[in-house]
């Protein structure tokens, strides 16, 4: 079986490597050892009887170690490369052992009652709060979310992005009529008297421009006035326009009730019936909207829109001191104390979470458990042999030193039991 160069290895294969190389020659010396010294009590025994039991311990322990390389070969390779039959076990029944494995893990460690009593002891959320706690650590989860919102909007296709804006704008903002909503609205507004406040700007901000603008009011009045009218006549009567002027705002200003607010109310009331149910005014009220918005100007507000969204959020991810991400670790690392302290949200979190891994594992347990099987499968089996022997060849050696061990106890318990038999 060909090996995968040293160089291709993992450093942590490397040295399972040299570990397998170095078990292996030990498991080797020891057979070579009583080797040895089967030949010298073999030859020797005749002059000194003692030795034959020396003899039988390094016979019964030779025994030991070739069968036990027999049994530990066979499960990688044919023995001496003779193709005798229950042996290269892992190379030949690679994908069964696979298929096995794969319904050992599967019926044993992939079941929702398994999961859940493993996280029902995790204590999860209360691990992740405290995790979260930590400034740092809720930095760098914005920082690795920032990086894939970023990596995402980069990613997609401005054109469809805004194909999907212009049809959402098409379908939720310029199809439907504005007339009725906006009149409810309205309607809305007048009832609960929400329109007040403005109106008071409004007036507020007439009276500051009449004071400001005084000037304004000179020959407002007085040139249309006719020519031989004195000239004192056409100051006194911008005068009294101007100070009526003042005057009537100011009247409207100070009385909540006046007959000027009393009737901007019963407009805005009439105007929100209308837009609601008069055919003509919401008639008129689509056709300026389809002014304003026809086709072309919906596609460049659509593009507009996205190009501001757009470049807006790639400087606020890219920055680490922008209010988008410090408010997101303020964000994350609040959550990770309230996860901490609060027994209730902890209570729902691993709830939570250990529903959705039960119904994860109960619904893909089997497409999980597979991917050990079309992993092995797709393995070659001469590399699956050396993945598995350099993970476990090392362990197995020891079998073979034990079977050196006990073959040797064996041989020399047998031969002294059968001298004493044949004794008496």
């Amino acid at each position: 079986m060909a090996r995968t160069p040293t160089a291709l290895l993992s450093p942590a294969d490397r040295q399972r490597r040299r570990g397998l190389r170095r078990m292996k020659a030990i498991a080797l010396g020891a057979l070579v050892f009583l080797a040895v010294v089967f030949a010298v009590s073999f030859a020797l025994e005749e002059q000194v009887p003692a030795l034959s039991y020396v003899r039988a311990a390094a016979e019964g322990g030779m025994v030991g170690a070739l069968a036990d390389w027999f049994a530990v070969t066979a499960l990688f390779r044919h023995p001496l490369g003779l193709p005798i039959p229950h042996t290269a076990i892992i190379p030949t029944r690679k994908d069964e052992i696979g298929r096995s494995l794969g319904e050992f893990v599967e019926t044993n460690f992939l079941s929702a009652e398994v999961v859940r009593t493993k996280l029902a002891s995790a204590a999860i959320a209360r691990r992740l709060g405290a995790w979260l706690a930590e400034p740092a650590h809720a930095e760098r989860v914005t920082e690795e979310a920032a990086s894939m919102a970023s990596a995402v909007l980069r990613a997609l296709s401005d054109a469809d992005v805004q194909d999907v804006i212009e049809d959402l704008a098409r379908e939720h903002l310029v199809s439907p009529e504005w007339g009725p909503p906006a009149g409810a609205w309205l309607q809305r507004v007048t009832d609960a008297g929400a329109h007040h406040p403005a109106v008071d700007l409004a007036i507020d901000s007439l009276a500051t421009w009449l004071e400001a603008n005084r000037p304004a009011f000179e020959g407002l009045v007085s040139r249309r006035l006719p020519g031989w009218v004195p000239r004192i006549a056409h100051r006194f009567v911008d005068d009294t326009v101007y100070h009526e002027a003042m005057k009537f705002v100011q009247a409207v200003r100070a009385d909540p009730q006046h007959p000027a607010r009393i009737a901007v109310d019963g407009y805005l009331g009439r105007l929100a019936d209308r837009l609601q149910n008069d055919p003509a005014m919401i008639g008129r009220v689509e056709d300026a909207k389809s002014a304003v918005f026809d086709s072309p100007r919906v596609r460049e507000l659509a593009a507009r829109a996205w190009e501001t969204a757009k470049s807006g959020l790639l400087v606020a991810l890219a920055d680490p001191t922008s209010g988008l991400r410090v408010r997101a670790a303020a964000a994350l690392a609040e959550v990770g104390e309230r996860l901490q302290i609060e027994p209730a949200l902890q209570q729902r979190v691993d709830g939570w979470v250990t529903d959705a891994a039960a119904f994860l594992v109960d619904r893909y347990r089997h497409d999980i458990a597979s991917i050990i099987t079309d992993t092995i499968e797709r393995w070659d089996a001469a590399e699956t042999t050396e993945k598995i022997e350099l993970m476990v060849g090392r362990d197995l050696q020891y079998i073979r030193l034990n079977g050196t061990v006990i073959g040797a106890i064996a041989g020399a318990a047998i031969f002294t039991v059968a001298h004493l038999i044949a004794a008496l």
